[in-house]
């Protein structure tokens, strides 16, 4: 009967967006910068994840643990970017060092 119940069970939401070992397959600095749009409104952009990670899955969770719209954005030089709505810099920094994407001195912040 106890078998039953779900929702006691240890999840990892991050278990299949990670192809890479648990070692953490993160070896490059993440840069977090914030954009400025049109009056105040502003655009958060993550650039640098490891391409072994599902960016679309972190943006998907990102979204509902922050209340913002986001998208990934194929960069011609960057490569695969998030991008989210409001300054998020703090909120996505807190974001990948709790879940363990990335260690503290991955991650970088730019902007004002």
């Amino acid at each position: 009967m106890s078998d039953n119940v779900l929702n006691l069970q240890n999840y990892d939401p991050f278990a299949d967006a990670s192809k890479g070992n648990d070692a953490g397959s993160q070896g490059s600095v993440i840069h977090i910068r914030i954009q400025q749009r049109n009056g105040r409104k502003t655009l958060t952009t993550v650039q640098g994840i490891s391409e072994d990670y599902d960016k679309k899955k972190i943006v998907r969770a990102c979204k509902k643990e922050f209340a913002c719209n986001g998208t990934v954005v194929d960069h011609s030089e960057y490569g695969e970017v998030l991008q989210l709505q409001g300054d998020q810099r703090q909120n996505i920094a807190e974001f990948l060092l709790n879940v363990g994407l990335a260690k503290k001195e991955q991650v970088k912040i730019h902007g004002f």
